[in-house]
């Protein structure tokens, strides 16, 4: 990519940079294999959206990507408190990266709380960017700062950047006609484009973003547009910064296709949608907003054109009361929530058991019990997923990887519903929900055919003739019962939370039909044909499988993949495997687990997977366990695995850093 540079204070260029090339005489290019930045500051300051602008330029750009969004619980804290800090952290690389990274390179903190709530995170060297206008003695008090962190000593393990960004947002937008306030709101645009500057990000789309948001307010978006170029043209002209640093896209790290950034909520969305199509049925969604599921709704409810409707209930029994009528009138239903509202539906879907009806219900899991951390990511419900219904209720749950994977999961849980009708639970996070990474855009080709026929005919002839639909004859492949669309002339049968008579689906309290149906109904789920787990086991196929197998599920994927291969780097033997069905397990689960002397499980919560492996299998499982609302950072985890087994010699001495390489 080549472009002329401007070195005048002017507009800048299109896209931002020459690679390989100095901005302007005296100023140096650097080049890097990745970077990890924290955009940080008030919940009113904007920095979601700045990060979102920054991640859509990267994306563009060609370089590997993953996001960390961390919003405050409360809808609006006092300004300037530590609980009220938001923070949006982006790891970008020229390679195959899967975390957003441990430890930020740059922060930028755009008040005392931003940088009081984040600075512990950052390594030695990290370079800091503050907006100087707000470190008032008002500020700085409100946080516990008993003096200015700017001036008395305590940064001084880190490249710091003072920068009135106020002050100089306010002067570029002197002659916008803005008031103050208003003029004041642009300052994080100026950020942006200074951080764009410093990393050579094209600049056109997110100015093309800029007109196209405030498009009914064209004074806003030229005020956003001049501060955003104001800050580029400040990285450009200021001498604090004198380095400027190049990350190349990292073409090789992808297969051929088509890409685009994606988040998790946003791909499931899509996943969804995808499986509407591919069923040739209408997509149903009953749902109650709830964080941090709400964006499913939000998106699908943009998406009547792909024969979507979607229904926002008054609660959440209503929402899957709504959704599972749908699938009894013939649509691919789905309900969304996070964990309160799981709890809220059990009854639903234990129906949904009984009446044998495919059912999505996507939980969003996010820290609890209860209310719990609302904008903090778990692991927590895996459980109540399994288990959590009265009687013997079975439901296949499934989990995605990556907030990429979110797409692939979400047409997996409806081939397994539609095929073996039966609800499924599909267990997203918040991690993965708001998170993002490349997605490449699959061809129509590739995604299974998911048609399912309903019944039209009667199934039953009688001693006598006489023909009838019975509802619980079933495939004797699948075990799954006959879906019949209401109104089907000669299909009349009747459904209920009561137990029904095998075949006939009439009302019947015999105690051995009742052994019957819920053992069935269990093997069903047991019979379900899911891949196999795959082992990556590098010295299995020189002779030297390793000892040590690192299990993970859900999320958890990113952290452990790279912590893995931080510890291989380091000369360790350790195999890896991740669960993306949870039930029922893959069929060689248990032979891989006692292929191995030692099986570590990560998991963010208090050993939910170790506990169902060591009842199922009778496994010795390892838990490494975390409940602190954010993902595991990958060094975290090498040491932790390199400290549980003889996985290398000196397990203590591996470098701090990240792991992600």
């Amino acid at each position: 990519m080549t472009s002329q540079v401007s070195t005048s204070a002017g507009d800048p260029p299109a896209v931002g940079d020459v690679l390989g090339e100095q901005r302007r005489p005296g100023k140096e290019t650097r080049r890097l294999d990745r970077v990890i930045i924290r955009f940080a500051g008030d919940s009113g300051d904007g920095m979601q959206l700045t990060g979102d602008r920054f991640t859509s330029e990267t994306a563009s750009f060609g370089n590997d990507l993953s996001t960390l969004p961390n919003f405050p619980a409360e809808i609006r804290a006092p300004a300037g408190t530590l609980p009220g800090v938001s923070s949006f952290q982006l790891h970008f690389a020229d390679h195959d990266i899967l975390t957003p990274g441990d430890a930020p390179n740059v922060l930028v903190a755009m008040n005392p709380a931003a940088l009081k709530a984040n600075v512990g995170d950052l390594p030695r060297g990290a370079e800091i960017i503050v907006n100087t206008d707000e470190f008032t003695k008002r500020a700085l008090e409100k946080v516990g700062y008993a003096a200015n962190p700017l001036e008395d000593g305590s940064l001084e393990a880190y490249s710091l950047h003072p920068v009135p960004l106020t002050t100089l947002t306010l002067e570029a937008l002197k002659d916008s006609g803005l008031a103050r306030k208003d003029a004041e709101r642009a300052k994080n645009m100026f950020a942006l484009g200074l951080l764009s500057w410093m990393y050579h990000r094209p600049t056109e789309a997110t100015e093309t973003f800029l007109r196209k948001k405030f498009a009914k307010k064209p004074d806003i978006a030229e005020a956003n547009v001049a501060a955003y170029r104001a800050g580029w043209n400040f990285g450009e002209t200021t001498e604090d910064f004198a380095v400027s640093y190049e990350v190349a896209p990292a073409a090789s790290a992808f297969p051929a296709g088509t890409y685009r950034n994606i988040s998790g909520n946003l791909a499931l969305a899509y996943g969804l949608i995808a499986a509407g199509r591919l069923s040739e049925l209408p997509l149903f969604l009953g749902s109650y907003p709830i964080t941090p599921a709400s964006d499913v709704l939000h998106e699908l409810s943009r998406h009547k054109n792909f024969g979507v409707r979607t229904f926002q209930a008054e609660d959440e029994i209503a929402a899957i009361g709504a959704a599972l009528g749908a699938a009894f009138g013939g649509s691919l239903a789905i309900t969304t929530t996070s964990g309160p509202g799981v709890a809220l539906k059990s009854e639903t879907v234990g129906l949904a058991v009984s009446l044998e009806l495919p059912l999505l219900i996507v939980d969003i899991q996010r820290g609890g019990p209860s209310t719990g951390l609302p904008t903090k990511t778990e692991q927590a419900d895996l459980l109540q997923a399994m288990y959590g219904r009265n009687g013997e209720a079975p439901v296949p749950v499934v989990a995605p990887a990556t907030p990429a994977d979110c797409f692939d999961a979400a047409v997996e849980a409806a081939r397994i519903a539609l095929t073996y009708r039966t609800p499924v639970f599909l267990l997203s996070d918040g991690y993965l929900a708001n998170g993002s990474e490349p997605w490449r855009i699959p061809e129509e080709s590739e995604l299974p055919d998911l048609r399912v026929p309903f019944a039209t005919a009667p199934n039953h002839t009688a001693e006598d003739g006489t023909q009838s639909f019975w509802p619980y004859l079933r495939d004797p492949e699948t075990l799954a019962r006959p879906w019949a669309v209401p109104g089907t002339p000669g299909l009349e049968h009747r459904i209920g939370g009561i137990e029904k008579q095998d075949g006939t689906g009439n009302i019947s309290y015999d105690p051995k039909n009742h052994d019957f149906m819920v053992r069935t109904r269990q093997a069903k789920i047991d019979g379900i044909k899911v891949p196999d787990v795959v082992v990556d086991d590098p010295g299995a196929a020189q002779g030297s499988p390793a000892r040590t197998l690192v299990l993970g599920w859900g999320s958890t994927y990113g952290p452990i993949t790279a912590a893995v291969r931080r510890l291989r780097r380091e000369g360790g033997s350790v195999a890896q495997a991740h669960l993306r069905h949870l039930n029922p397990f893959p069929a060689n689960l248990g032979e891989v687990l006692r292929s191995y002397e030692r099986v570590i499980v990560p998991e963010m919560n208090l050993g939910q997977l170790a506990h169902l492996l060591r009842a199922k299998y009778l496994v010795d499982a390892h838990s490494y366990t975390q409940v602190t609302g954010l993902p595991f950072k990958a060094e975290q985890l090498a040491q932790a695995i390199a400290g549980r087994a003889d996985v290398i010699q000196g397990a203590d001495t591996i470098a701090e850093g990240n792991a992600d390489v």
